[in-house]
């Protein structure tokens, strides 16, 4: 089993993607926004971070590099609808991070994942 931390504000998306994890094995906590997965990064260690890019306040992006300086060997995948958009100004991200692109099924979801997971 794998500790996962969430961050997504879509409550119904948050909700969703937890109860699939959870399903499929894997310990997850979930946040509603980047300020409160960062103080939970700050406490406890993850295996993976899985966070939307596109959050008001500490972004996507922001919280994945302050969780990386934690914690380099956290995973780190982003779910976003807006990746293109997100990333195209060069924004530097951390190494290894990898992008699932909404909308996605939730096998898709699982499988990334485990494969990150088991990288």
């Amino acid at each position: 089993m794998s500790k996962i931390l969430l961050a997504e504000d879509d409550e119904m998306m948050r909700t969703f993607l937890a109860a699939s994890l959870k399903r499929a094995g894997h310990d997850v906590q979930d946040f509603e926004d980047g300020e409160t997965a960062l103080n939970a990064l700050e406490r406890e260690v993850f295996d993976l971070l899985l966070t939307d890019i596109v959050m008001p306040g500490i972004d996507g992006i922001e919280l994945a590099r302050r969780g990386a300086e934690l914690d380099p060997a956290m995973k780190i995948v982003f779910i976003t609808g807006f990746a293109a958009v997100a990333l195209a100004s060069g924004t530097p991200t951390p190494a290894g991070a990898k992008i699932l692109s909404k909308p996605f099924h939730l096998r898709e979801l699982v499988e990334e994942v485990d494969r990150v997971i088991a990288a």
